[in-house]
């Protein structure tokens, strides 16, 4: 029996991105994630339900992470406004993380399976502004409308960081296309 190691989640994550990119996610197996960390199947099933929550396994924590700004967000807040604050806290979190997330982001890019897994994330991550906006006591269509759009600011500030030519940071790159969504819809543009 090997000695216990430190941090199995991290390293299972490590391995599967590595392979995922070496040999492509159809063709990594569990077991060859398992063997790569130096751990065994039996421990990568109690960190993830299967080879492709590997890549979204943080999902639930990121989308903690923006509801609970949105409800730190001042009572006096506009809906806008705290999500605004939602976007600021999510985009902390991106900070010195980009050679990772281009790594993630190729492996979801050649996979129809996963970009479908990714678009359900950003539902579900929507959905849950939304219903917190609506117990901060934003009527709808407001908070459905303000979490949507909240979601593409952060979706194509994303996009955009990870694209090739990117030379602003993930945070810049989301207030200045939340100020633009502002200017679009005050009729400007």
């Amino acid at each position: 029996m090997s000695r216990w190691e430190p941090n199995a989640r991290g390293r299972l994550e490590q391995a599967a991105l590595d392979l995922y990119n070496e040999h492509g996610y159809e063709q990594t197996t569990v077991a060859e994630i398992a063997k790569r960390a130096g751990l065994t199947e039996r421990t990568f099933f109690r960190h993830f339900a299967d080879k492709r929550e590997v890549l979204f396994a943080n999902a639930g924590s990121l989308q903690d992470l923006f509801v609970h700004a949105v409800i730190e967000a001042p009572d006096d807040a506009a809906p806008i406004d705290a999500m605004a604050a939602a976007l600021d806290a999510a985009a902390a979190q991106f900070r010195g993380r980009r050679d990772g997330v281009l790594r993630r982001q190729a492996v979801i890019v050649a996979n129809p399976e996963l970009q479908e897994r990714e678009l359900i994330k950003l539902a579900s991550l929507s959905a849950a502004l939304a219903d917190t906006l609506r117990q901060r006591g934003v009527k709808d269509p407001t908070a459905s409308l303000t979490a949507e759009a909240g979601v593409a600011v952060f979706k194509v500030a994303f996009e955009r960081w990870i694209s090739e030519d990117a030379s602003q940071e993930l945070p810049d790159l989301i207030r200045e296309l939340l100020e633009e969504l502002k200017a679009v819809t005050a009729g400007g543009n």
